[in-house]
């Protein structure tokens, strides 16, 4: 298996910890926000359910840049060998 040793930036860091305590923040903006968080000080990867989720976010209108910039983060933290 393919490691991918991208982790979460500490500007994607803050935003989704912003996110998380924000009450109007969405449950995929909190979601995507959990699992970036997840990945900042870990080998850990993005799931393939949490990709998933996150692509079509970004393939969506009705989402925030920031929720976007969220996903965006989760997919370039998946596993690269799920991509071949």
């Amino acid at each position: 298996m393919t490691i991918n040793s991208k982790k979460t930036s500490s500007k994607v860091a803050k935003l989704a910890s912003e996110t998380l305590s924000n009450s109007n923040s969405s449950a995929i903006a909190k979601r995507l926000a959990a699992s970036a968080l997840a990945q900042t000080h870990s080998p850990k990867q993005t799931s393939a359910e949490m990709e998933a989720v996150a692509g079509k976010v970004l393939r969506s209108d009705k989402y925030s840049e920031e929720t976007k910039a969220l996903a965006a983060s989760v997919v370039s933290q998946s596993n690269q060998a799920r991509g071949n």
